[in-house]
């Protein structure tokens, strides 16, 4: 007499969600370049507002998309450090 109300044995999902160290590096590497164009989108809204006291408005969205852009770096590298974590320890006993 077979029981076909048995469900399979699950799969442990350690190994789902693995990411090779290359891949780490390189999306690292990428925020670092993801950040020049924040710290110049910084700097030059920096010197527009220290000279005039507003951005001009053919700047400002120059000055936006580059903050967004550097905001991704950050965003990468936190994801590239986070993301890779150690296999859990093994107990053989």
């Amino acid at each position: 007499m077979s029981d076909s109300s048995r469900t399979p044995p699950e799969v442990p999902a350690q190994n789902q969600h693995q990411r090779s160290g290359c891949a780490t590096a390189l999306m690292a590497i990428a925020g670092i370049f993801m950040l020049l164009p924040g710290l110049c989108a910084l700097l030059f809204g920096g010197m527009s507002v220290v000279d005039g006291g507003r951005i001009p408005s053919d700047i400002a969205s120059l000055v936006f998309l580059g903050l967004v852009i550097g905001i991704g770096g950050v965003v990468m590298i936190w994801a590239a450090i986070m993301g890779r974590k150690a296999p859990p320890a093994r107990n053989d006993s």
